[in-house]
């Protein structure tokens, strides 16, 4: 039941104002958001960088209701490559883009999404820089690889996330295991019904190990977003098994948890990228990942108390 309150609560423009103004929320939020602004991200992308941590930004959008507020959340992405270029960061930092804030859940909106998706992919290839398209839950998989396969056309580094827990997942993985191809692979936070996503633990994790397998043993590009030190490990046992060099896959963790470690692997030359959360829609963004898994709170929590 946590769950769809926590979901409510995100809903709510009451709770919104008690969270928001009460004195121990911004500490907190602070740590795993980069800021309300641009310049804030910015600041946040040259710190993660002068310890040698790329990354990719997510802009917080709003929640999508019509075209006009899809067009609001892709010029803030077209804003935010113009910064990189200006301040040479393409180099260092990539976007990440949730279609749904594109549109893809109103009518007509798979065509609304994609036309969006294609102006930042090419705003992203004049920097030198890419576009990654995150995933949400399990309704909206063929929609996001089906505008994947149309922007990878013209923008064939334009990446995508694979969530594990989803029972597809393997076969979405051997399909995208090819040469040029970039996916970020992660457990996944969504509350999804038995009937499409394994639910303990265990078999999330085994999951895991199995697509992994699959994306190292491929000729693609793949992208480790996990914060468990097994599957890290895993990571590396299975890149010497399969000869790739360390610039051959990357580790991805979220802007805030675990930065001794991310630091750790920055420091061995592995390539590592947080991603970095920005915008003013923080407070939604913040219950919503709570809402998608309550495990989540614990996890945050613990982070905060255990983060140097």
């Amino acid at each position: 039941m946590l769950g769809p309150a926590l979901l409510a609560a995100s809903r709510s423009d009451r709770i919104r104002r008690l969270v928001s103004g009460a004195a121990v929320t911004r500490p907190v939020v602070d740590r795993f958001v980069a800021g309300d602004a641009l310049p804030e991200a910015l600041e946040a992308v040259r710190a993660l960088t002068a310890h040698g941590i790329d990354a990719t930004l997510d802009h917080l959008g709003e929640d999508i209701t019509d075209a006009a507020q899809a067009h609001r959340n892709r010029d803030a992405y077209l804003g935010l490559l113009e910064a990189l270029g200006r301040e040479g960061l393409g180099g260092h930092a990539e976007v990440s883009v949730k279609l749904s804030a594109f549109g893809q859940g109103l009518p007509g909106g798979h065509d609304l999404a994609l036309a969006g998706a294609r102006r930042v992919c090419e705003a992203a290839e004049a920097i030198g820089t890419t576009v990654t398209l995150d995933m949400e839950d399990h309704t909206t998989v063929d929609s996001t690889l089906a505008i994947l396969a149309e922007l990878r056309r013209d923008f064939p580094r334009t990446g995508a996330v694979l969530q594990a827990y989803l029972r597809r997942t393997e076969d979405d993985a051997r399909a995208l295991a090819v040469e040029g191809s970039r996916v970020r692979l992660v457990k996944g936070a969504y509350r999804e019904p038995a009937s499409v996503a394994y639910q303990s633990r265990r078999e999330v994790d085994l999951a895991y190990a199995r697509c992994l397998r699959i994306l190292m043993a491929g000729d693609g590009y793949p992208m480790i977003g996990s914060h468990d030190p097994r599957m890290i490990e895993l990571a590396v046992r299975l890149a010497a098994r399969y000869g790739r060099s360390p610039s051959a896959y990357e580790f991805q963790m979220l802007y805030g948890i675990r930065d001794a470690e991310q630091r750790r692997l920055a420091a061995e030359r592995r390539r590592i990228r947080a991603y970095v959360p920005y915008g003013a829609d923080w407070y939604g963004y913040f219950m919503r990942r709570l809402a998608e898994r309550p495990a989540n709170l614990a996890f945050f929590l613990r982070s905060f108390t255990t983060r140097h």
